[in-house]
């Protein structure tokens, strides 16, 4: 019979001596022999734990780090309900901490522990990138990223309590109920579409209004209207239905731009109340009734023709105009006369082979014979 029981414990091994059921120390690597008699045979039992794998747990943790003999082994932590804790192994990002009890082997592995109250809420770190590539990371940590357009209004507990620039930011989620809201502060357009509104002159018209707009105080924005975009939808319905109630037909197709003007002073001062800028208010497009429509095409009609009327007895005027001043020039011209004679001449005979002689005396009075005679 063997006198004696032995255990061989690896380099990365580490063994858990019990006795008689109790937890006695934790054995390094080598050889380990234990009495075998009869009587001691069971007594002795060493459980064999791979160091390898970092993160000790087992059912009598609670037994074993209480020992002091396996402090000098084992890493120990323990966590409050506003406490966390990153653990790097080997540099590496390996563990993220919830409270409680979580217990390490020291060897092999190099191991960096990093404690944080949560109560501080926000969370920075020189490595961060690489801690919120880390799915588990994410599940404590709220990650905030703000374009360079954006504003974010930081909310904890339903209060605005950091307004972020552009950046990466992180927070705890455990310190309290976070809401990141983004506000975007680029121009926007605001679309208000078929809206009917009845004119003075009791026309029935559908407009179409556009809206250009822009976040100057997100703050304000976000504390005061619920909804920013339905709060402007509603200021430009009103404004617009108080802009076409009071003007004739006429004078709004005839000046749509001054509308638009009108609009927006009426919206600019509720806006800023609001945090926010108007930029432009036009009127998009004014649809007519079909009937409404027949009855200004022909107007329109009517307007063209004696247009075009007025435009050609002004040139009809101006053609006896010239004519008159024409004659009063031959009158008084005896030569020019003549000229315009032989002038007409030529545009009789043009095109024929005839030979004229023209004898002594007056060529005039020749010319009107000769035309006289033609015509006879």
């Amino acid at each position: 019979m063997l006198m004696f029981k032995t255990w061989r414990i690896g380099k990365h091994e580490r063994g858990l001596w019990f006795r008689h059921g109790d937890f006695q120390g934790i054995l390094r690597p080598g050889k380990h022999r234990f009495w075998n008699w009869p009587l001691l045979r069971r007594a002795n039992w060493v459980q064999t734990v791979n160091t390898l794998v970092t993160k000790f747990e087992h059912t009598l943790l609670d037994m074993i780090v209480r020992d002091p003999r396996a402090r000098d082994e084992l890493l120990v932590l323990d966590l409050g309900d506003s406490e966390r804790a990153f653990v790097w192994k080997n540099d590496r990002l390996a563990y993220v901490l919830e409270p409680g009890r979580h217990v390490f082997w020291r060897e092999p592995a190099e191991l960096t522990v990093e404690t944080y109250n949560v109560s501080e809420f926000r969370f920075d770190h020189a490595r961060l990138e690489t801690i919120v590539g880390m799915a588990d990371a994410r599940k404590h940590l709220l990650i905030v990223d703000v374009e360079p357009h954006e504003t974010v209004l930081l909310l904890r507990d339903g209060q605005i309590v950091d307004t972020l620039g552009e950046g990466r930011y992180a927070y705890w989620r455990a310190a309290g109920r976070l809401e990141a809201r983004k506000v975007d502060r680029r121009e926007q357009v605001l679309d208000v579409a078929g809206q009917e509104i009845m004119t003075h002159d009791k026309v029935t018209l559908r407009v179409n209004l556009l809206v250009m707009w822009s976040v100057t105080d997100p703050v304000k924005m976000a504390t005061l209207v619920k909804d920013a975009d339905q709060a402007l939808y509603r200021d430009a319905q009103l404004a617009l239905r108080a802009a076409i109630g009071t003007r004739k037909l006429e004078t709004l197709l005839a000046n749509k731009d001054a509308v638009g003007d009108e609009l927006r002073e009426a919206m600019v001062k509720r806006a800023e109340h609001m945090g926010i800028a108007i930029h432009t208010v036009g009127l998009k497009d004014i649809i007519l009734p079909g009937e409404m429509k027949a009855i200004l095409n022909r107007v329109i009609e009517a307007e063209k023709q004696a247009e075009a009327n007025l435009i050609r007895r002004r040139e009809e005027t101006a053609t006896v105009r010239s004519q008159l001043n024409t004659a009063k020039l031959i009158a008084e011209t005896p030569h020019l006369a003549r000229e315009r004679e032989l002038e007409l001449l030529g545009e009789i005979l043009r095109g024929t082979k005839a030979t004229i002689v023209l004898g002594q005396g007056d060529v005039a009075e020749q010319i009107r014979g000769m035309v006289s005679s033609l015509e006879s």
